[in-house]
């Protein structure tokens, strides 16, 4: 079912390219060039989701992620053209839910805007990434069609890293999903869990194809290419 989008780009030709791949995706597409004017269009009609480029002539993507999140739970997917830790993290501190960094693919977008449509509606059915699949509804994983047993932790890791294939998760921000079910755990506990589940999905633990690290970073989950 399609939903209503806000795609806001000062880049005008980046911006059409965005609109004509959302609107074949089956999405009512809107778009806007400043972040004032993404302002204005998010108080006149929620969108269901909002493309939200960083550095936006007006009020830029950062700032207008700060005002929202003080009067709106839209979730916001960011593009930055930035790639330092601290630039990539920034966004997702102010409450933006995911971010794709330039240059990207469109299908890659389109990949993440149905991750974060799926949990904004409250989705339940399967987490596929390649040939892992992980099913929070029965609290299943399966890897190349053999069942893999979790902990609870480790099923929460991976089943938010499964929502959103190809995002780079911090160590923090992993701990945070663990926290209902692990409520001591230390940031570095994720680099145990981690090791574990490499051992129980990946074809070769010794050089994970699934589980990846992105140094400096953290960690994230990819369809597995070899």
């Amino acid at each position: 079912m399609g939903a209503y989008l806000l795609v806001a780009e000062d880049d005008w030709g980046q911006a059409e390219v965005l609109r004509r791949y959302l609107v074949a995706e089956g999405h009512e597409t809107v778009v806007v060039h400043d972040g004032r004017a993404a302002l204005a269009e998010v108080r006149r009609r929620a969108p269901d989701l909002l493309v939200l480029d960083v550095m936006m002539p007006g009020l830029d993507g950062l700032s207008l992620c700060r005002i929202l999140r003080r009067e709106s739970d839209v979730p916001i997917l960011m593009l930055t053209a930035r790639s330092s830790e601290d630039d990539l993290l920034t966004g997702l501190d102010l409450g933006a839910d995911d971010y794709l960094t330039k240059p990207y693919s469109p299908r890659e977008l389109l990949a993440r805007t149905r991750a974060l449509l799926r949990r904004s509606r409250g989705g339940t059915g399967s987490l596929t990434v390649g040939r892992l699949t992980v099913d929070p509804a029965r609290h299943e994983v399966t890897a190349d069609g053999k069942p893999v047993d979790c902990t609870p932790g480790e099923f929460a890791i991976l089943a938010a890293m499964a929502a959103q294939p190809d995002r780079v998760f911090t160590r923090a921000q992993l701990l945070q999903h663990t926290n209902g079910v692990e409520r001591d755990s230390i940031e570095r506990s994720i680099d145990v869990h981690v090791l574990n589940l490499r051992r129980k999905i990946e074809p070769n633990p010794r050089r994970p194809s699934r589980l990846v690290t992105v140094y400096g970073l953290g960690y994230k989950l990819t369809a597995a290419t070899g």
